[in-house]
């Protein structure tokens, strides 16, 4: 996959793997730009505008942040000619778990995106992807001007089960998050299958 778009998304033959991944954080973590940057075909995007009714809801400290995913976003990446990756973005508040929840049927496991301001902001997500079952990497996303810690802070600021993978990515490059979800890919399928 090249790190520019083409005009044309490559075409679907039929015999490709196909994986579903999540990919969640906290509000204003970059999700709906991770999917929207890396997608091949036109995203599905749910943004609406944040008013002032989600004052005390929503966080409103994300600078330039006005609109919010209420639904979900969507996309399609080739990691190579036979796989193929759905992203389906989940919107990062406690008051669309529901929706989180039904997004997470089917999904191989997810890519959890978090900013090293904003770690805490990221319990809440973790605990939803733990209490699905899902298998994750966490992506910490490259914003500009945040302190960049080494992993082991990182681990210890989350609380992270032993051997929980981190990467660190740029959800505004593609190059970046593409090397994400590889991370991701690789780490799924070394884990053992559970018996049938």
């Amino acid at each position: 996959m090249s790190d520019c778009k083409s005009s044309e998304p490559p075409t679907l033959r039929g015999d490709e793997t196909t994986v579903k991944i999540l990919v969640v954080g906290h509000f204003g973590a970059g999700k709906t730009t991770l999917v929207h940057g890396l997608s091949e075909i036109e995203p599905l995007s749910t943004e609406e505008v944040m008013t002032s009714a989600g004052v005390g809801i929503d966080h409103d400290e994300t600078p330039g942040k006005t609109t919010t995913t209420v639904a979900m976003d969507f996309g399609r990446v080739h990691l190579s000619d036979n796989l193929v990756l759905y992203l389906f973005g989940a919107p990062g508040q406690a008051r669309f778990w529901e929706i989180f929840e039904e997004l997470a049927t089917g999904a191989l496991g997810a890519l959890v995106l978090t900013g090293t301001s904003r770690l805490e902001d990221t319990f809440p997500v973790l605990e939803q992807i733990e209490h699905l079952g899902l298998p994750y990497l966490v992506a910490v996303n490259a914003f500009d001007g945040e302190p960049q810690h080494p992993e082991e802070r990182l681990r210890a600021a989350m609380d992270l089960p032993p051997g929980t993978r981190i990467v660190r990515c740029d959800a505004r490059d593609r190059s970046s998050t593409r090397d994400a979800l590889v991370h991701l890919v690789t780490y799924l399928l070394s884990l053992e299958p559970e018996p049938a």
